[in-house]
């Protein structure tokens, strides 16, 4: 079960924000005997030994090149991208099972996952593979991985001379490895090559909780402070030999803005059944809304032209039939069937953050090995150093979000519609139930964050 805290939020946030950093921790088994400086030799392995930490957190970066984005095919960037939203979904129904608020980075889980793939080997490579829905890729999934990333990072449209910066998506993958630990060159290679990870080095062996610090303070500062303590006390310990980060940060201003005299308190009904009034904005847009099969969905761009809200509204008492029915293909449709409207939209203001423990929800979908601790049916970890005595001790994940009126006018012109084409007809949705969200890169379709507000007069 997640642990969500909400709270309404007020007009004066001006804000969009979402964040989200997800952890995955390797760990040497208790049978480790310590002589970490001399492994034995895997074939067509070398490794390096990662020099001592100086004081505070020291950074090591491969001598490599981020690989051309432009020379990898669509087509595995939009296998990536199918596979991100698989799973986003899988887990936003995992973890959203009592009925609470849950919201949650796809792109953030798959892209930690994906710097653990390369490490694993074997029956635990093909498990994790499968979670991500990169059992056929091979090696293109990293190539994709990272073009991805390119695309997804790619500035948005700058606002107009002497507005203040309306757009800001920034996401940074992180090693946090043991010093004097023998972890293979080709691992850190490709990490740094397709991820753009570069290796912190700290010393879990004799100071785990100093470690933890600087990890969280790491984070807090790709965060604007928004994740604080991501690592809670006693996770890492003594036998921690890695700790994999990605920090994703969101903040955008709405493209067309709702006028927050509007707002109004208005009803809302959560998913068990509970009323009250909600603080609700209300506009009018000229956007992409469909009215489907048991189910409304309405588009919200954001400034900066590269980023979309897809909100999908299930009819009243369809909420787990949408919900169980979302994934990929699904999500491809409703966007495929967005039409040209004039919405007249009441929409609540919301603010939660959710933590997930993860390890459950990933054994779950079928990644069991990498959590066992090394054997013949345990965690194979061998491409991250070649002996086999690491497995994954935990996988944890935060998110924050924050939605209310503010936006900008700064790229209204991408609105204006040129020609003879007769103007949309008018609809009205109010969001007065249970509803689904999407933020999305719009180029490429990667789901950037999910989540579901369904417990709004409780909370």
């Amino acid at each position: 079960m997640p642990i969500s805290e909400t709270r309404p939020t007020s007009w004066a946030t001006r804000l969009m924000a979402v964040l989200t950093v997800l952890m995955v921790v390797a760990a040497a088994c208790s049978s480790d005997d310590g002589d970490e400086t001399s492994p034995t030799s895997g074939p067509q392995t070398t490794t390096s030994v990662v020099p001592p930490a100086g004081d505070g957190l020291e950074f090591i970066s491969a001598d490599v090149d981020r690989e051309d984005p432009s020379s990898v095919p669509s087509a595995d960037v939009a296998a990536v991208v199918a596979g991100d939203a698989d799973l986003g979904f899988e887990l936003l129904r995992k973890a959203g099972t009592e009925g609470d608020n849950v919201f949650l980075s796809p792109y953030s889980v798959a892209t930690a996952l994906g710097m653990l793939l390369p490490g694993a080997r074997g029956a635990t490579q093909e498990e994790i593979a499968s979670v991500l829905g990169a059992t056929t890729m091979g090696e293109a999934y990293h190539r994709a991985r990272g073009a991805l990333d390119a695309a997804v990072l790619e500035p948005g449209t700058p606002p107009p001379e002497g507005e203040a910066e309306s757009f800001t998506l920034r996401a940074a993958n992180q090693l946090f490895g043991q010093q004097g630990f023998p972890f293979s060159d080709e691992y850190l290679e490709l990490l740094a090559r397709s991820y753009g990870a570069e290796f912190g080095v700290v010393d879990y062996a004799t100071e785990p909780e100093p470690a933890r610090m600087l990890i969280n303070d790491w984070v807090e500062g790709q965060t604007e402070d928004r994740i604080v303590d991501l690592i809670p006390e006693g996770v890492i310990t003594t036998l921690t030999r890695l700790v994999l980060v990605n920090a994703v940060y969101f903040k955008a201003n709405w493209m067309e803005t709702f006028d927050p005299t509007n707002t109004t308190q208005a009803s809302f009904t959560d998913l068990d059944g509970a009323g009250g009034p909600v603080e609700t904005m209300n506009g009018s847009i000229t956007t992409g809304y469909v009215d489907g099969d048991g189910f409304d969905a309405v588009r919200l761009a954001y400034a900066g032209g590269t980023t979309s809200m897809l909100v999908i509204v299930p009819d009243e008492g369809s909420f787990a039939d949408v919900q169980a029915s979302l994934d990929a293909d699904e999500l491809d449709r409703i966007r495929a069937d967005l039409g040209r409207a004039q919405v007249q939209l009441a929409m609540p203001t919301f603010e939660f953050r959710t933590a997930l423990g993860l390890k459950p929800l990933l054994q779950e979908l079928g990644m069991q090995r990498a959590f066992l601790e090394p054997g013949p049916d345990g965690a194979d970890l061998t491409g991250i150093t070649p002996e086999q005595i690491l497995f994954v001790q935990d996988a944890l994940h935060q998110a924050f979000v924050s939605v209310d009126e503010e936006g900008t006018e700064a790229a209204a012109a991408t609105a204006i519609v040129v020609g003879l084409e007769s103007a949309p007809e008018p609809v009205t949705l109010t969001i007065d139930r249970p509803f689904l969200f999407v933020i999305q890169h719009d180029a490429t379709g990667e789901p950037v964050f999910m989540g579901q507000v369904t417990n709004l007069v409780d909370s």
